[in-house]
């Protein structure tokens, strides 16, 4: 046993020392660009719009949508892996509860009694027969209240406790941002709907034209006045044009079972509400916020990356502590007695012991430098895995700032092309009721415009899409704030 002396010097330099070793943790700088290379043509593109501007937060409401504006409110209320990630933060929370534990005293109460019947024909036995008046039945009562504290003098706990509060900040993190991708999973599955059941009606109008070209031809091919092969050429078309309507279809069932699955519920529950058709919800402006440094604050998941980070240096003070003396207080007070008519709690009984424990890994420092390797190894793969997730999410947000601004052009130019055959077709509507085109011209004329239809719906569908994709880029969807837990110090 080591004498007072030397565990009052170990006490007093451990007091003297009474800080947690290791790193502190310094939220690392980002080399980011001061501003989006898509921000400014999307701005520009903006300019001559006056639509209210989108609110990060609810963003799916500014498709002015009501439909779709309830169906994200559900899925956000019911969707399973919602529930997951709710759970993970439970069990990362009860693990910030154990370390906080770690660091307080703990207590416990023990009773217990006991009936013996002693054998005489051990060793013990026999010694104790010997003796005169030995009974060979006896009893025995005790009860303790006892208690230990680990005094964290070095901040291993404490350590311990930082990484734990990081790690639920982080699943904390990760459970906004499945909320994310719940929210534009709902709001691109809705609009893919919508935009399917529009290129459904417009193909569904290609076939009856087709159907009628067809009519026509193959009467004017019985009089002798157009070729076979003209019949021919319009059947294969009308042909292609009802072969895309299985597609589409089948497309349109795939997402339909989508949108139940992510809102929790059986494949079929929610059809009957979408099954009528309805307008592609009209893409909103103001999208290009904020600047790539504010991806740090908004993107849950570079604050997932950014709080595992926080842990993994955290947890190198947590491998340094374990070069010094670990120090426990513990103690126990109680009664204890062996006599059946005595008074367990009576003065006689009473026992009591204190007891201050040194544990130090002196002769294992080289498993102590391995274990400290280690731990910094993971904090330089945790920062190296931070700074590419923060470039990713740049990138990630250019892509989608420039496919919004494309695409948004392309419905431009389309939407221009589709007035330009309208106002063709009516030419030939026109022409006809002269006498000086046939019906065939105008039907021509038709097909044609309903394939620049149907192209316009595709890009207002992908440009919708887009602008879904860049809000889930930018981190739309929730509440900035600081996180609530703190590490203590």
């Amino acid at each position: 046993m080591l004498p007072k002396s030397t565990l009052a010097a170990i006490v007093v330099a451990s007091l003297s020392a009474g800080c947690a070793v290791g790193p502190d943790y310094v939220r690392p700088e980002i080399a980011l660009p001061a501003q989006f290379q898509g921000q400014a043509r999307t701005d520009q593109a903006q300019e001559a719009q006056t639509p209210a501007r989108a609110d990060l937060v609810t963003w799916w409401s500014a498709f002015g949508d009501p439909q779709l504006t309830r169906l994200v409110a559900l899925a956000l209320e019911q969707n399973l892996d919602l529930a997951q990630a709710s759970a993970r933060v439970t069990q990362a929370r009860a693990g910030l509860g154990a370390a906080d534990a770690a660091l307080r005293p703990s207590g416990a109460v023990s009773a217990q009694a006991a009936r013996a019947h002693q054998s005489v024909q051990t060793p013990l036995g026999q010694v104790l027969n010997s003796v005169p008046g030995f009974d060979r039945d006896g009893s025995a009562y005790e009860a303790n209240l006892g208690g230990s504290w680990e005094l964290d003098l070095f901040g291993s706990l404490g350590r311990g406790r930082e990484a734990a509060a990081a790690e639920l900040q982080s699943s904390q993190a990760g459970a906004l941002a499945t909320r994310l991708a719940v929210a534009a999973q709902t709001a691109d599955i809705y609009i893919m709907i919508r935009g399917l059941q529009a290129r459904l009606t417009v193909a569904r109008q290609q076939v009856r034209t087709q159907e009628d070209l067809l009519a026509k031809v193959r009467l004017l091919s019985s009089k002798g006045l157009a070729p076979e092969f003209q019949a021919q050429q319009t059947e294969g078309a009308l042909a292609q044009a009802k072969a895309a309507l299985p597609v589409l279809e089948s497309s349109l069932d795939t997402a339909m079972n989508a949108v139940d699955v992510i809102l929790g519920t059986p494949p079929g529950t929610h059809r009957s509400e979408l099954v009528a058709p309805g307008e592609i919800p009209a893409t909103p402006t103001g999208i290009a916020k904020g600047s790539p440094s504010d991806l740090l604050r908004r993107r849950p998941d570079l604050i997932v990356a950014e709080r595992r980070l926080a842990a993994a240096n955290a947890r190198i003070g947590a491998a340094v502590s374990e070069y010094y003396p670990k120090l426990s207080l513990s103690g126990l007070v109680g009664s204890a007695t062996t006599v059946s008519n005595s008074n367990l709690f009576s003065g006689g009984a009473a026992q009591a012991t204190g007891v201050l424990g040194l544990r130090w890994r002196l002769f294992d420092f080289g498993r102590i430098n391995a274990q400290i390797e280690q731990a910094k190894g993971q904090e330089a793969e945790t920062l190296a895995a931070y700074r590419l997730a923060a470039l990713k999410a740049t990138e990630d947000v250019e892509n989608s700032l420039s496919a919004y601004t494309r695409r948004q052009e392309q419905v431009t130019v389309l939407t221009a092309g589709v007035e330009s055959l309208s106002r063709a077709r009516a030419s030939s509507v026109s022409a006809y009721q002269k006498g000086v085109v046939s019906m065939i011209e105008v039907l021509r004329a038709d097909e044609t415009l309903l394939q620049a239809t149907d192209a316009r719906v595709q890009a207002q569908l992908e440009f919708a899409r887009s602008a879904v994709a860049t809000f889930k880029a930018l981190g739309g969807g929730w509440e900035s704030a600081p996180v609530p837990v703190q590490a203590k110090s």
